[in-house]
């Protein structure tokens, strides 16, 4: 007889443990860990879903009282057990659940039937098919019957969507070649493939010295092993990447490419499959249920090689992982902001540690945690210094003050140099991009006689101002909430309602004022929600098909646009004062990724930094290039408030309807954080969004040297919440290494 221990299928720490239950006799074969399977779970034997974690041999309680599965899961996918190891890490680390540790991990969580398409194949000689061609051509009634067999002699198979394409009646033709013999149909699998169009189309590019070397230096350090990969933008990271991904290939292992945005999918797909072909996959939350089981299924089975996707891709389940490549390894976008609350980074490299695979984090602006790895000699450090052959010369970049603007009686968003340098761009018929970190119409909207500005109704924020051709509205971006545009001040009744800032959108709307014969996209979250929205917006300015792209900062990582000379970047405060000790790395960072988008081919890039602080050394830093400069600053500052990488971090965020019951727990977490040593624990304050959904949100910062502390803490808290039943429908979560403001 064999037992398994499985965890049951609700996120709750109550039942965070494992249960054992009795293997049927007729399931002992079929049941091995990591499989799915259905169980009767508590007083009234309801029936529910669990994990197997482990199959044993050894009954841990009488047999007699044991319950037994009733079976395996329809149609659910297994998890295989390095990727339960990475699970149980997960639970630990971050303070979930065990259940939700394993479907973070085991991304797509069920079987989806498979897609087939008909084939119809030539069944008898040519001899014999070249005869029922001439009797088909010698009347006019069987042109359809007479076009659909040349093809066949020619291809011998043809799909359904070929003969639909021959002939939109085709199928029902090939009905009469069926019953005459000369054509056999049959039904095949076929995997739902994101991307039909791409094909090998290159083989390896000539590095130069400084990429060779990193190549090298990397190889020989690769198991087990984390390296920095520093390089300028445009210095050819891409192909340092693929260089490894070659070498991993050889070896007959396989490699994840995790990129930060589902925007640059695309391109990173196409540059890929250009070298490696058919061994290229990929997996993001925009593709379809079958398409997402497809890819899983192809990489589980060893058909594929490469898997390229944002951070869920990382917990692809290859059995011969031998490299993971994250690029633009700073971006906060490798955060999860939700339960589990992982960096993808700590992840990866707990996942190369487990399966001896080697880790390269690719970055022009590092995150300052790596970079200090680095120089400690934690990770492997390699610099890229120049720009590749090909990629252009690094741009000038000028620096406007608003300030000087305003006072100049220059009201407009653009100043004067930046207006000019597009009117100079536009007239030599190159492209040029304009980045502004805010979507929507504009920032808000208040009155004009009393001040009121209009907020959501369930969040304690403002809401946004969107418009179309035909109508205005408001949105809430934290819930969703929308409202018509109020014809009259809710709070005085006054008419002057007006909207103040300034976003994408607007932004779009003045260019093609000042530039009505400029062909002008704009990417945002608005204009790239559905499947395929992001691809094609970048898809036709790479074919020149606009002059001006204006953005959020998904324009500004990593694409690689070669006509591209001007890069205007609007408001480059918006991300300076907004209350997080990493403001100042953020705004280098998207700075830097903007710059860096001018000049990449063989013409010279201009960029144009409009700031009402100038003398910011993140301003300074980024105009220069000087990634140094800037970490030298930035580190003193971290050093002096005993922020990361100096000592780890993490918040608890509490919220509840109730606003007394969310503080007094939050107070309460607080008492227990002073009674620990080596901890510093900041009292507690309402979230910078003190309200959202209606709930009253408050949160605690609590630093320490030791990670370990932080795990101590966060369990404290956990057990003394469990025995206050005054709180059960708090809400109540942590975030080790927090990356935005709460």
């Amino acid at each position: 007889m064999k037992y398994a221990d499985v965890i049951v299928d609700i996120s709750l720490e109550a039942v965070d443990r494992v249960f054992q239950y009795r293997i049927p006799e007729e399931l002992e074969e079929q049941i091995q860990v990591g499989a799915s399977v259905m169980i009767p779970f508590g007083n009234g034997n309801r029936r529910i879903k669990g994990f197997v974690l482990n199959v044993t041999d050894q009954p841990d309680f009488d047999t007699d009282r044991m319950k037994e599965i009733e079976g395996l899961t329809p149609q659910a996918t297994t998890a295989k057990s390095h990727m339960i190891r990475l699970a149980a890490w997960m639970r630990d680390t971050y303070g979930c659940t065990m259940n939700q540790a394993l479907k973070t991990v085991v991304s797509v969580k069920r079987q989806v039937r498979g897609s087939t398409k008909r084939y119809y194949t030539l069944c008898v000689s040519e001899d014999e098919a070249a005869e029922a061609l001439k009797k088909a051509e010698a009347s006019e009634r069987f042109a359809s019957r007479a076009l659909l067999l040349r093809e066949l002699i020619r291809k011998r198979t043809l799909t359904s969507d070929q003969i639909r394409s021959l002939l939109p009646s085709g199928e029902s033709v090939m009905q009469t070649l069926i019953r005459h013999g000369l054509v056999a149909k049959e039904s095949r699998e076929v995997f739902r493939m994101p991307y039909k169009d791409l094909e090998k189309t290159r083989e390896s590019v000539e590095l130069n010295g400084e990429q060779k070397k990193a190549v090298q230096d990397i190889w020989e350090r690769r198991s087990g092993c984390v390296h920095l990969l520093h390089g300028v933008t445009g210095s050819g990271k891409t192909e340092v990447y693929m260089e490894l991904i070659q070498k991993t290939l050889d070896e007959g292992r396989q490699a994840i490419v995790l990129i930060p945005e589902i925007s640059l999918t695309y391109q990173t797909v196409r540059r890929l499959t250009g070298r490696f072909g058919r061994r290229v996959s990929v997996i993001h939350s925009r593709l379809s249920e079958g398409e997402r089981y497809d890819q899983y299924r192809l990489a589980q089975e060893g058909e594929v090689d490469v898997v390229i996707g944002p951070r869920s891709a990382l917990f692809t389940p290859f059995e011969r992982l031998g490299l993971i490549i994250m690029d633009e390894e700073q971006d906060s976008a490798y955060k999860s902001e939700t339960v589990p609350r992982y960096h993808a980074r700590e992840v990866a490299i707990q996942r190369t540690l487990m399966e001896n695979a080697c880790l390269v984090l690719g970055s022009a602006t590092p995150s300052l945690e790596s970079y200090t790895r680095a120089l400690e000699g934690i990770y492997g450090f390699h610099r890229l210094t120049c720009r590749a052959a090909g990629s252009g010369q690094m741009a000038q970049v000028e620096v406007v003050d608003l300030k000087k603007e305003f006072e100049e009686k220059n009201y407009s968003i653009f100043s004067r140099k930046l207006y000019q340098a597009l009117k100079d761009c536009l007239d030599r018929k190159e492209q040029a991009m304009i980045f502004l970190n805010r979507r929507g119409y504009s920032g808000m909207v208040s009155c004009r006689q009393c001040g009121h500005v209009i907020q959501c109704p369930h969040c304690d924020v403002a809401m946004k101002l969107h418009r179309s051709k035909d109508k205005a509205w408001l949105a809430c971006h934290y819930c969703g909430q929308t409202l018509p545009f109020p014809q009259r001040c809710p709070s005085c009744g006054s008419p002057y309602i007006g909207a103040f800032g300034t976003g994408t959108q607007k932004v779009e709307q003045m260019l093609k004022d000042a530039f009505p014969f400029a062909r002008i996209l704009r990417a945002d979250q608005d204009t790239t929600r559905r499947k395929h929205g992001s691809e094609d917006v970048f898809e036709a300015f790479y074919k020149k098909e606009a002059d001006i792209l204006v953005g959020t900062q998904m324009i500004v990582k990593g694409h690689d646009f070669k006509d591209v000379t001007l890069v205007g970047i609007l408001a480059a405060d918006l991300s300076m004062f907004s209350g997080d000790y990493m403001a100042g790395e953020r705004t280098f960072q998207l700075l830097t990724q903007a710059a860096g988008r001018a000049g990449r081919g063989d013409r010279p890039g201009q960029v144009i930094i409009q700031t009402y602080q100038p003398e910011h050394y993140a301003v300074t830093a980024a105009a220069k290039q000087d990634y140094e400069a800037f970490y030298k600053e930035e580190m003193a500052y971290r050093k002096m408030m005993a922020y990361p990488p100096v000592c780890r971090m993490m918040v608890w965020i509490v919220e509840d309807l109730d606003r007394e019951r969310a503080e007094s727990c939050i107070r309460e977490f607080y008492r227990i954080g002073k009674e620990l040593s080596d901890l510093a624990v900041l009292p507690p304050a309402p979230a910078a969004i003190a309200k959202e959904r209606d709930r009253f949100r408050y949160v605690l910062y609590a630093k320490s040297p030791r990670l370990g502390r932080l795990i101590d803490f966060r369990k404290r808290c956990q057990e003394w919440l469990a025995q206050e039943k005054e709180y059960k429908d708090t809400s109540v979560t942590s975030d080790i290494h927090p990356m935005s403001v709460y």
